[in-house]
């Protein structure tokens, strides 16, 4: 597996990370821990150093999953978590953001616990809190990195003023935001912000939440517990209007001998040399495929030619509800 460095800070881990999010919470029923963690310690015999989670993913199971998988591999592997979203004493989900520094650090403590390392690799901010100045939480982290705790301070669905402002206080190393062929916002203002302060970016959902691999069509029937159900642009009539994009994508697969999720995570490879998507998976043949995208060279003409065609097909649907959407880009 390629390696790639993330931000001027030089976190390097390999070109395809594994985000492990969905091993426990939010697209349907959690696996069971010993599946999760078989499948986590086989992306790392594939190669695999980067492992995304977050206390949220559960909450707390995911990251103890994540723990006790990669604990065998320590200095091997970079984990990245998240801190930023209000949880219950119970471990319930609470509505609402809490990105005060002292919640910060008490994140930051329970996650070094459940994931069983000294040091935290990376730790984002999950969603910017518009109650908290980030210029206080690029401080918390910075001391938190100052303290050993932490080693690189990242950001997720920030917007670019945001992102310029936390960096002043703390270089940030990774945006952790949506992106793909079928979200390219990023194009217009982050990715050349980003490209301008030597930050890193980590696509999640690069396949569309499985919509890209061409194994999701309008019968589709999706567990009561995916988070898909509300998700407009997963509704079946939105997924009928968006099978073009899938079509595209099988049809170059066709011409290169791959398939359409491999050609969706190679053209995003392609784009930048800093970026790291986290595609993620439950199942083994899966995370082989996904992987195999590491290999696949797209040529210029290849590029262009996804780049024409993508341009002609209006994507259906937005890509959260309203209630999530404003938490995006702030």
């Amino acid at each position: 597996m390629q390696k790639r460095k993330l931000g001027h800070n030089n976190l390097e881990v390999s070109a395809l990370g594994l985000g492990c999010m969905g091993l426990s919470f939010g697209y349907g029923p959690a696996v069971p821990p010993s599946d999760a963690i078989a499948l986590i310690r086989a992306a790392v015999e594939r190669g695999v150093t980067f492992f995304d989670t977050a206390e949220v993913y559960g909450p707390f199971a995911n990251e103890e999953v994540v723990g006790e998988a990669l604990a065998p591999f320590r200095g091997r592997v970079a984990i990245a978590t998240k801190f930023g979203f209000k949880i219950g004493p119970d471990g319930a989900r609470l509505d609402g953001l809490d990105s005060r520094p002292e919640h910060i650090k008490a994140v930051a403590d329970a996650s070094l616990r459940r994931l069983k390392v000294d040091t935290l690799d990376l730790f984002y901010q999950h969603r910017v809190d518009p109650d908290v100045p980030i210029e206080e939480v690029a401080g918390a982290v910075k001391e938190l990195i100052a303290a050993g705790k932490v080693r690189h301070f990242g950001l997720s669905e920030a917007g670019a003023p945001t992102i310029r402002r936390a960096h002043a206080v703390q270089p940030v190393t990774a945006l952790q935001s949506e992106y793909s062929l079928w979200f390219r916002e990023p194009e217009t203002e982050i990715l050349p912000t980003l490209e301008e302060l030597g930050i890193g970016f980590v696509p999640f959902s690069p396949l569309g939440k499985g919509f890209l691999t061409g194994k999701i069509d309008a019968r589709t029937q999706f567990a009561a517990s995916d988070f898909r159900n509300v998700v407009p642009r997963f509704t079946p009539e939105a997924r009928a209007a968006n099978q073009a994009v899938v079509d595209l994508l099988a049809t170059i697969a066709t011409r290169l001998k791959a398939t359409p999720a491999q050609v969706a995570l190679a053209w995003l490879l392609a784009q930048k040399p800093w970026i790291v998507p986290i595609p993620g998976t439950t199942k083994l043949h899966r995370l082989e495929e996904n992987l195999g995208a590491a290999d696949l060279a797209l040529s210029a003409a290849d590029l262009r030619e996804i780049d024409r065609a993508a341009a002609q097909i209006p994507v259906h649907g937005a890509r959260y509800p309203e209630h999530l959407q404003k938490l995006v880009g702030r």
